[in-house]
């Protein structure tokens, strides 16, 4: 019989640069804090997971997973590296609530943790294109902007999307990122300063894109009845979900939606026996303002077609129909590409406690996660409650 899972205890660094700190440090310092908000001893935890995308490529570093929880003093338990591009902590989040939800363990640690910024952008952008096809684009020279850059013009094209409405994204979430003290920009900008920033892929330009981060998520899950030991506001997880697609933009029949986040986010909704309409907040994978688009429409936050109207009347806004990416998102927040899973689960937490401060959402109860590996080809969703 599956089990309730509960988050007690959530840790994050601050996103951004940090030089010549790898990521058995950040790791470190997320972990402790999720600990401590836990309220539980090292020794308490029984299995770990670890999402990361690119150690092996950009640190040189493989078996990460046993090595971070090592750095920490931990060992003989279970420690397990989850991979899914972008979404690689998403996947572990997914794989802490089974080892919980099944049974097998009590208390587990999910984290998510990448190290970018040391390295030059040509190395970074050529690492993260491992995550699309290499005989069908990275082999011909298409880069993640570029594939984003075909999404976006199919879906302007399809719909009338407009480069206003995608500018829109990155202004909401600069904004509120503001309020947010682990995110990387603390800069608010306006349609103007999108519109002219230097094109970086056609109709994608600089401040369409997510940057280049370093940063550590940690999570302690837990199940129903050591939770209640330890906490008397847990926050569980009524759903988690995960699917797949085609890597190859080629081999898909439609460049305006994830087909992946439509499958994981009916068996979310199916799974927390909730819909749309009931969700009081969002974090989406922004990596481009066009994802955050599609994402609402994927998600069913809006029809399909009518992702860029959502923003324009300010519906995803706080304060607004459905809040989206109170934290700034990955376009603000920042985007160490294997903590970004695990990070927007930390938020919803906060969001869900009232923890948020000046970008709390009112009243909120019911929250969801959505971290797209690739260009879809892994997703999984979320959902949170109070």
């Amino acid at each position: 019989m599956k089990r309730k899972v509960a988050v007690i205890g959530v840790g994050l660094t601050k996103f951004g640069k940090h030089p010549k700190v790898s990521s058995r440090e950040l790791f470190a310092e997320a972990a402790f804090k999720a600990i401590e908000d836990a309220g539980i001893d090292l020794k308490d935890i029984e299995e770990a997971f670890v999402g990361s995308f690119l150690p092996d490529v950009l640190e040189h570093q493989g078996h990460i997973a046993p090595l971070v929880i090592d750095y920490i003093g931990l060992t003989g338990i279970p420690a397990t590296h989850t991979e899914g591009a972008c979404a690689s902590s998403g996947a572990a989040v997914r794989m802490g609530y089974i080892s919980i939800a099944s049974g097998l363990r009590d208390i587990v640690l999910v984290a998510g943790v990448e190290k970018m910024t040391d390295f030059p952008t040509s190395d970074v952008t050529e690492a993260l294109a491992l995550a699309s096809d290499d005989l069908f684009e990275a082999a011909e020279g298409l880069t993640f902007p570029g594939v984003f850059a075909l999404m976006a013009k199919a879906h302007m094209d399809k719909y009338g999307t407009t480069e206003e409405q995608m500018a829109a994204v990155a202004v909401k979430n600069h904004r509120n990122a503001l309020f947010n003290p682990y995110a990387q920009f603390h800069k608010e900008i306006t349609i103007e300063t999108v519109l002219n920033s230097r094109v970086i892929a056609w109709p994608l330009k600089l401040f369409d894109c997510s940057p280049i981060s370093d940063g550590a998520a940690v999570i302690i899950l837990a199940s129903e009845d050591v939770a209640k030991k330890y906490t008397d506001t847990p926050v569980w997880i009524t759903a988690s979900a995960q699917a797949s697609d085609t890597i190859a933009l080629c081999e898909r029949e439609d460049l305006t939606t994830f087909k992946a986040a439509r499958i994981a986010a009916e068996q979310a909704y199916k799974m927390a026996g909730v819909e749309p309409k009931d969700v009081d907040v969002a974090e989406v994978h922004d990596c481009f303002t066009i994802a955050e688009i599609i994402a609402y429409e994927d998600l069913g936050f809006c029809k399909k077609g009518e992702g860029g109207k959502l923003i324009e009347e300010g519906e995803t806004e706080i304060g607004g129909r459905i809040p989206v990416n109170t934290s700034g998102g990955l376009k603000a927040k920042g985007h160490p590409v294997g903590a970004t899973g695990v990070a927007q689960i930390v938020e919803v937490v906060h969001q869900l406690r009232g923890e948020a401060g000046k970008r709390q959402v009112d009243g909120a109860e019911i929250g969801l996660t959505h971290n797209v590996g690739g260009t879809g080809a892994t997703v999984t969703v979320h959902i949170l409650r109070r």
